[in-house]
C-alpha cells in the first residue's frame, strides 16, 4: 500500500462516529441541564425549541406563552441577538455578553450542521444570567460602553429630531490668540473659572471673543466629555424663547410635534448650556430661567410636569447689565444668579501689541480657507492696522483682512492698501500709526548714559537691530528671517524696526 493510501486512512476506530454521537448527545444533555437556558433555531432563524430553564426569561422579553414565542424569527423576540450572524457564518462565538429586556447575560452560540457539512440551524446557550464575581470587571466595562453607546444614540434621535446641533468644543484657551498682560490674566482666571460648576458670565464688547472663550473653557472643565449646547437670545423671536429654552410637552399646542421636543437645557444635560446676548432676554422669560437655575428642573412648554437638569450655564453679553438692572430691564436676582464668576474680556484696542499676532493667525486661516496664498503685511501696513480703535474688535479685524486677501495681487499687503479698505469700511477717522521707534544702539554707542535705560527698553533694541539685519540677509523673506532668529512670524512683527 503506498505512502499516499496510508496518509488518506482515518486514524480514529472503527466506532468513532458511535463515539462522536455519544459525546454530542451527552455534552448537549450536559448544556441543557447546566445552563441556564438553551434555545435552537432553524436555517432561516426562527426559534424551533428552547429548553425548561429559557422560558423563565420570556415574560421579561414580553411574550405571555411558549406558543408566541417559538416559531418567531429570533431576531424579532431576543434583542441583540448574533444567532443570524452564527448561521451566516457558520463560526461559534464561544463567549459573548448579551444584553436585552430580559438583563445581561453570558452566552455561547455554535452553528449546527448536517452530514454534509451544510449549517442548518444554530445552538444559543446561556451561560450565566447571574454573572459570577470574577466576571464583574468585565460585565462593569460592557455595561459602561453599552450605556455610553446608548447615550450616543439617544443624543443623535434628539438631534435629527430637534435640529439642534450637540456639538463638543471646538476651541481651546490656545485659540484665543494673544500675550498680552491683560490676555494672560484673562486666561488664568478663565482657566480656575472652568474647575467650577459655578455660572460663569462673559462681558464684553462685540467681536471680542466671548463665544470662543465660553467653548475654551468647557473643554477645559470636567464636562468636557458633555454636550455643549448654544443659544443666541437675540437671534430667537420673543415668542419662540421659552419654547427654544424648556421644550414641548407632547400636543402642547395645536401644530405641536406628536412626540414633543426638548429644549437646550434638557439637550445640554451633562454638560454646558451657552446662552449668548443675555441681555437680550425678555422680561417675562427671566423669571422663569431664575427658577430652573435656582431649583434644577424645568417644565416644558404645554406640561405640568418638572424635568431635571444638570447642566453648566454660561452667559455672555455686550450690553451693561448693571445699567439694564437699574433701569429695570434686568431682574436683579437673576444678574446676581449669573454674575459668580464674571469675566470681562479686553477690546481689541486695550491690548493692540496682540493685533500682529492676530494678523498672522486670522490671515493664515483666511488663506487657507479661500485656498490663495497668505500674503505678507509690510510693517507699516501692521502698524497702521494696529492702531485702529475696531469698534468691532477681532470680527471686524478678520473683515478687513480678508478683504485685503481677496484684493492682494502681489501677495505684498502695503500701507496703502489697508488705508483704502479702511476707508471703504466706513470709518469716519483712520488713527495714525504710531512713529517707529529707532534702535537705541546707536545712541549708546555715542552716550555711555544711554545704557541706563530700563533693561527692558536695551533688550528690546537689540531684538530689533537683530530682526533689521535677518530682514536684510534674507531680502525682507519674514519666513526665513523668523527661522533663521528661532522665533515665530508673529513674534518677529512685533520686533519690526
Amino acid at each position: 500500500m503506498s505512502s499516499t493510501a496510508l496518509s488518506h486512512q482515518p486514524l480514529l476506530p472503527k466506532d468513532a462516529q458511535s463515539i462522536l454521537n455519544l459525546a454530542a448527545k451527552s455534552l448537549f444533555d450536559v448544556f441543557a441541564n447546566a445552563s441556564e437556558g438553551m434555545l435552537l433555531v432553524d436555517r432561516s432563524g426562527c426559534v424551533v425549541w428552547i429548553n425548561d430553564q429559557y422560558r423563565r426569561y420570556l415574560p421579561a422579553l414580553g411574550f405571555a406563552s411558549e406558543a408566541d414565542f417559538v416559531g418567531q424569527p429570533v431576531a424579532s423576540v431576543v434583542q441583540n441577538t448574533q444567532m443570524q450572524r452564527v448561521l451566516e457564518t457558520g463560526k461559534p462565538i464561544l463567549i459573548d455578553l448579551l444584553t436585552n429586556k430580559a438583563g445581561t447575560f453570558v452566552v455561547s452560540r455554535f452553528p449546527l450542521r448536517d452530514d454534509a457539512g451544510q449549517v442548518i440551524g444554530a445552538l444559543g446557550v446561556v451561560l450565566f444570567d447571574q454573572p459570577q464575581s470574577n466576571l464583574q470587571p468585565f460585565l462593569a466595562k460592557f455595561s459602561l460602553m453599552q450605556r455610553e453607546l446608548d447615550e450616543a444614540r439617544d443624543a443623535l434621535a434628539v438631534q435629527r429630531r430637534s435640529g439642534v446641533g450637540l456639538r463638543q468644543a471646538r476651541h481651546s484657551f490656545a485659540s484665543f490668540i494673544g500675550s498680552s498682560a491683560v490676555v494672560v490674566d484673562l486666561k488664568r482666571q478663565a482657566r480656575r473659572a472652568a474647575q467650577s460648576s459655578s455660572p460663569v458670565l462673559l462681558l464684553g464688547e462685540t467681536g471680542t471673543g466671548k463665544e470662543l472663550l465660553a467653548h475654551a473653557i468647557h473643554a477645559s472643565s470636567p464636562r468636557a466629555k458633555g454636550p455643549l449646547v448654544s443659544v443666541n437670545i437675540a437671534a430667537v423671536p420673543e415668542t419662540l424663547l421659552e419654547a427654544e429654552f424648556f421644550g414641548v410637552a407632547p400636543g402642547a399646542y395645536t401644530g405641536a410635534d406628536r412626540k414633543g421636543r426638548d429644549g437646550k437645557f434638557k439637550l445640554a444635560d451633562g454638560g454646558t448650556l451657552f446662552l449668548d446676548e443675555i441681555g437680550d432676554m425678555p422680561l417675562g422669560l427671566q423669571a422663569k430661567l431664575l427658577r430652573a437655575l435656582q431649583e434644577g428642573e424645568m417644565e416644558p412648554l404645554g406640561s405640568n410636569r418638572l424635568v431635571p437638569f444638570d447642566a453648566r450655564i454660561i452667559a455672555a453679553t455686550s450690553r451693561d447689565l448693571v445699567k439694564l438692572v437699574q433701569s429695570g430691564q434686568f431682574r436683579e436676582d437673576l444678574f446676581y444668579r449669573l454674575n459668580v464668576l464674571p469675566l470681562r474680556l479686553p477690546p481689541l484696542r486695550e491690548r493692540a501689541s496682540d493685533v500682529p499676532a492676530l494678523i498672522e493667525v486670522l490671515a493664515e486661516d483666511l488663506a487657507l480657507r479661500s485656498d490663495l496664498p497668505q500674503p505678507e503685511f509690510s510693517p507699516q501696513a501692521v502698524a497702521l492696522l494696529s492702531a485702529q480703535y475696531w469698534r468691532g474688535n477681532v470680527r471686524e479685524l478678520r473683515n478687513v483682512l480678508e478683504q485685503l486677501l481677496l484684493r492682494s495681487d502681489t501677495g505684498m499687503v502695503d500701507v496703502s492698501e489697508v488705508e483704502l479698505v479702511l476707508r471703504e469700511s466706513g470709518l469716519s477717522q483712520i488713527s495714525p500709526a504710531p512713529a517707529t521707534r529707532q534702535s537705541l544702539l546707536p545712541v549708546m554707542a555715542q552716550d555711555a548714559n544711554a545704557w541706563l535705560a530700563p533693561l527692558s527698553e536695551q533688550v528690546e533694541a537689540l531684538e530689533r537691530l537683530a530682526v533689521a539685519k535677518a530682514l536684510e540677509v534674507t531680502q525682507g523673506n519674514k519666513v526665513a528671517a523668523a527661522k533663521m532668529l528661532g522665533v515665530s512670524r508673529a513674534k518677529l512683527y512685533l520686533r519690526l524696526p
